[in-house]
Order: structure tokens, then C-alpha cells, then sequence
């Protein structure tokens, strides 16, 4: 056991040295930073005086050693605004977390129990019904969805709030909490209004399904298909000849071992969300990391651009970890 995580855990940091090493050379395919963001509104000589004093004048080599130092000790750089990346981190990533957090309830929610029914119901209609809804909730686009949402359910019915993670004035409010947390719904509970958490949740509902209906169709398949081969299995059989009912052979003894294959890919789905937390984030302007990663692409700040990748390409290899662990306690065939 201790070998087995001993060898994920010295995975972690070269995952993470893989990633910002191929997003710090891409990002100088197109040209230095400097120029890739103020090209066309500063002079070539005041160029020239930024790059320079950003060290950006020196060899390739020598400012990929700077940034890897600097990322040792906490530094993921300063945006063209001359914020912090740091800060920036911390001031949107609870955002971007609350957000992930509440999708996953979704996909949870939605893609374990239709999976489950589609699996104890196979080859059925209603199983074809399932798995069609699978592939369109993994195929269609975030912000596709996202918009339909908004169209049916906060312009059309008007039940629900159109954008932002919370109304003008509660969000003005939340900002004099303390401790502030950033994570918008713990900040209303922490101020004491139930009107004010309520408002919250609504604005995240919205969210919260464009985002996870992405991986509740990932959720659908594998809990179906890892559950129509546990029914097979010897153990299944022998539950079933001791005279227990179809019901407690399902939930008790097939369906725990079902859901192993989605602790193992939790990881790589977080992962996937965060990616896809920029358009959803972009389309219901719900200010987190992806909706500030959005607008530094669009300003082309490619300094910013690059610390907000090297720190989720941390939170991956560190999620990937965890995953390995809880794995390795559910079922401890993986250690071997």
C-alpha cells in the first residue's frame, strides 16, 4: 500500500512540471507576451522597455529556469494589470470551485440513478431512451446548454435568475462578511440570512446543470455498463441462490462495486470541468477562474493565461493523487 501511493505521490509533481512546461513553450509559439498583448496599442521603444524589464529579452532557457523557480515559490507571474496571478487564484478559484462542487451534486444526482435503472432494465426501451440521453448530454455543448437554460427558464418562465452567482445588492452585502470565504453560499450562511442563501442557490441552479449534465452522461454509461457486468459475476449468482431478493442483490452487493469505476475517473471528470467551467462560466458571467481565464485570453495576457494553467495543472495531478488513494482503500486489487 505504502509503495503503491509512494509512487503516485512522486507523480504529482512530474504531472505538474509536464503540463506548465508545454503550456510555457506554447505560449511563446506566438510570440513574446508583451507584444501578443499591447501589439498595436504601445510604440515598438515602449514595447521593447516592457519586455526588458520583464526579463523577456533573455534566453529561452534562462526565463523557463525563472518561471519553474518562481512557480517552487509560489509565483505563477503578474497579469498585464500588474495583479498578482496568486491573488487572482485565490479571489476567483473558490468561485470556480463552488461552481464544480454543485455540478458534480448534478451529475451525481442525475447520471447514478438513471445508470442504475438503465442497467437492471437492459435492452429495454427505456434503456435505449437512457443511453441515446447519455451521448447527448455528453455531446452537446456547454454553452449551448447553457443558453437553452436561460432562454426556457430565466427569460421565458422567468423562475429562475438569468446570470451572476448572486443579485446586485446580496452580493454587495456579502463582500463585508467575515471571514470571507469567497465561496458565495458558506458567505451567506456565515452572514445569516436565509433570504439571502436562497438567492444564492437560485443563482446557482442554472450553473450548476449546464455543467453537470456534461458529466452525468459520463456517469449514466459507467454506472450501466459497470453494473451489467457485476450481475454477472460468481458472487452475484450466490447471492441470488441463497434467496435474497433482485433488489438487495442489486443495492447491496453489485451496485457498491458498480460505482468504483466512477471514484477512478472523479478526477479526470474534475479535471474536464474546470475546462468546461470557462464557457459555462463565461455564458451565465458566474465570475470564477474560467470566466476571468476568458477575459485574460481575450485581452491575449498570456502571462496570466499561463499561471492560471500551471495552477490547474496542479489541482489535476494533486485530484488524480487523491483518486489513486481512494481507490486503493475501496478496492485494493489496484495495488497489485
Amino acid at each position: 500500500m505504502l509503495r503503491y501511493l509512494g509512487v503516485r505521490l512522486l507523480l504529482i509533481p512530474v504531472t505538474a512540471w509536464i503540463l506548465v512546461t508545454v503550456v510555457f513553450f506554447l505560449m511563446r509559439v506566438v510570440g513574446d507576451p508583451i507584444s501578443a498583448a499591447m501589439g498595436g496599442r504601445m510604440t515598438q521603444e515602449q514595447i521593447e522597455a516592457r519586455k526588458e524589464a520583464a526579463g523577456l529579452n533573455r534566453p529561452m532557457l534562462t526565463q523557463y529556469w525563472d518561471y519553474l523557480s518562481g512557480l517552487l515559490h509560489g509565483d505563477l507571474g503578474r497579469s498585464q494589470d500588474n495583479r498578482e496571478i496568486s491573488e487572482v487564484v485565490v479571489t476567483y478559484g473558490a468561485a470556480s470551485l463552488e461552481l464544480v462542487c454543485w455540478a458534480l451534486v448534478v451529475a451525481f444526482a442525475i447520471g447514478v440513478p438513471l445508470g442504475r435503472y438503465a442497467a437492471t432494465r437492459r435492452d429495454s426501451a427505456a434503456d435505449t431512451t437512457l443511453r441515446l440521453l447519455a451521448i447527448l448530454f455528453y455531446a452537446a455543448p456547454v454553452f449551448f446548454v447553457g443558453l437553452l437554460l436561460k432562454l426556457v427558464f430565466a427569460v421565458r418562465l422567468g423562475w429562475l435568475p438569468v446570470a451572476g452567482r448572486a443579485s446586485t445588492n446580496v452580493e454587495l452585502r456579502l463582500q463585508h462578511v467575515s471571514p470571507k470565504t469567497n465561496i458565495m453560499v458558506i458567505d451567506a450562511i456565515l452572514y445569516g440570512d436565509a433570504g439571502y442563501l436562497l438567492d444564492v442557490l437560485e443563482h446557482a441552479v442554472l450553473p450548476a446543470i449546464a455543467l453537470g449534465l456534461l458529466t452525468a452522461g459520463i456517469f449514466l454509461r459507467l454506472v450501466r455498463i459497470n453494473l451489467i457486468q457485476t450481475l454477472r459475476a460468481d458472487y452475484v449468482d450466490a447471492a441470488r441462490a441463497r434467496g435474497l431478493s433482485r433488489r438487495v442483490v442489486t443495492g447491496r452487493h453489485a451496485f457498491r462495486n458498480a460505482l468504483i469505476p466512477i471514484v477512478t475517473v472523479m478526477g479526470m471528470q474534475i479535471a474536464m470541468m474546470l475546462g468546461a467551467s470557462v464557457l459555462t462560466e463565461t455564458t451565465f458571467e458566474w465570475k470564477g477562474l474560467g470566466y476571468q481565464f476568458a477575459q485574460y485570453l481575450s485581452a491575449r495576457d498570456f502571462i496570466a493565461v499561463q499561471g492560471i494553467v500551471a495552477f490547474i495543472a496542479l489541482i489535476v495531478a494533486v485530484m488524480s493523487f487523491l483518486v489513486d488513494v481512494l481507490v486503493a482503500l475501496i478496492d485494493p486489487r489496484v495495488r497489485f
